[in-house]
Order: C-alpha cells, then structure tokens, then sequence
C-alpha cells in the first residue's frame, strides 16, 4: 500500500502582527486524506496558522510547503473557509451564484464560466446537501446552512485540501453533528484541517488533534496527552465526558 504523501510541512515557523509573536517554532506535518483539528485559546493564533498554510501569511521565518510547493504556487489546490461572517440579507445574490465563484481560481477573472464550471457548483451544492437551495436568495438562509453554502464555494473549485476556521460557530448543536459528518465524508478526498475550540463536539469524528496557543503541540494522534491542555491554555485544565461522574473544575 502506498504511504499518504505531505499536503502541509512547515519547518520552524515563526509570524508575528505588530512586532509581537503569534506563532513560535512551528513544526507541523499533514499528510493527504488526514482529517486534524486545531484547538486552543483565543488570540492563540490558529487563524493565523491557517492563513500561513493558505499563503496569505508571510511567517517572518520558516519554511511553508503545500504538496511540495510554495502555497502561492498551489492556490488552486486548496479551500479556504474562513470564520463565518454574516452576509448582507439584503445582497442580490444566490446560492448557486456564490458557489459558482468558488470556480473563480480555475478559471481566472476575466474568463466566462463554464458548462464545465455550473456542473461543478452544482455537484459541489449535492455533496452539502444544499442543491436544492440552488436559486434562494444566500441572505434567506440560517447560519448553518450559510456555512454549507461556504463550504460549497471551497469544494467548487476541487481542492485537494480544505482549511475551515470555526465553521461551525453560530450552529446549532444538531445541525454541527451533520456538518462533521459531511467533513468526514470529504476526507476521502482531500485533507481537512479544521479550526475548532468545541473540542467534545469533534473528538468523535476527527482523526488528530493539535493544541496551539503560539507553540504548537501535537504528535499526529486524537489523543490529548496529560498536560498539553495545560500548557496550550496556561492554566489547568479538565476534560468532561457526558454521562461519566468528572471533576468539573480545580482551582484556577
């Protein structure tokens, strides 16, 4: 069986914003088809971890690969979503016609789309559950179906990895299970690394788990080891499992 090649190596990666570090030393190995989750405390700089991986980052020192290459160089490769923002409900624009724009990096800004293009928008909006929502105005629709629509946008343009950054805030608890669910799916064809603080809601369905909070620590496992949590979040830390008797807190 062939081994998964790297779709991300960054080697001691450093960035900063204003002269102050929001990442020290990073060393992050993700191999095609993993499903990683990223955790950790606000201000930890996971959103800029991802922007690195993107290429919209510059780290002020390091190494960044995806799939071998500089990120610039591979864009059409990935799927960003970034954290949820609300769209103007008032904005003339369909579901079908933001998905269409995910075709954008294949086809460039001055090109017409596609027979070929509409076809993948529409595949991208069934593999979301969303095509029937294809000619609704985006504005109409909940936050957790927005999200799919996001998500949709990323698929449109076959990434071979995706980025998410929060993509489940604002969703209600039931409509998250799905959304994991659909990631999970996807993982058959790319890898995912998803940006998270729900760390109960995604321990039953990714893979690996990394804790940032400028450092990263992570050894390519779902596993938390004793510890990490304390040191990702510079406090002690519990974790609370439904239905078993746990301690809730110690002292802060």
């Amino acid at each position: 069986m062939t081994s998964p090649g790297e779709a991300v190596e960054l080697t001691d990666v450093w960035a900063a914003y204003d002269g102050a570090a929001v990442l020290e030393e990073i060393n992050l190995t993700v191999y095609e088809n993993d499903f990683l989750s990223i955790i950790g405390p606000n201000g930890g700089g996971k959103t800029t971890l991802l922007k690195v991986i993107a290429g919209l980052v510059t780290p002020l020192r390091g190494t960044v690969r995806v799939f071998g290459e500089n990120p610039a160089r591979v864009r059409r490769l990935l799927g960003y979503v970034p954290q949820f923002s609300n769209f103007d409900r008032n904005f003339p624009i369909t579901v079908f016609e933001v998905v269409l724009m995910g075709r954008l990096g294949r086809t460039g800004l001055v090109r017409r789309f596609s027979a070929e293009d509409r076809e993948k928008a529409l595949r991208a909006l069934a593999a979301v559950e969303m095509a029937e929502f294809r000619d609704r105005p985006v504005g109409s629709l909940s936050g957790g179906q927005q999200q799919r629509v996001l998500i949709a946008r990323a698929l449109a343009g076959e990434p071979k990895l995706l980025l998410l950054d929060e993509p489940a805030a604002g969703v209600d608890a039931p409509r998250q299970a799905g959304l994991y669910e659909l990631l999970q799916k996807l993982q058959a064809e790319m890898a995912i690394v998803l940006v998270t603080h729900d760390i109960g809601a995604v321990s039953a369905h990714v893979e690996k788990v990394a804790c940032l909070n400028r450092r990263l620590f992570y050894h390519h496992s779902r596993e938390i080891l004793p510890g990490e949590l304390d040191a990702a979040y510079r406090c002690p830390v519990d974790l609370i499992a439904h239905g078993v008797p746990h301690r809730i807190l110690r002292e802060h």
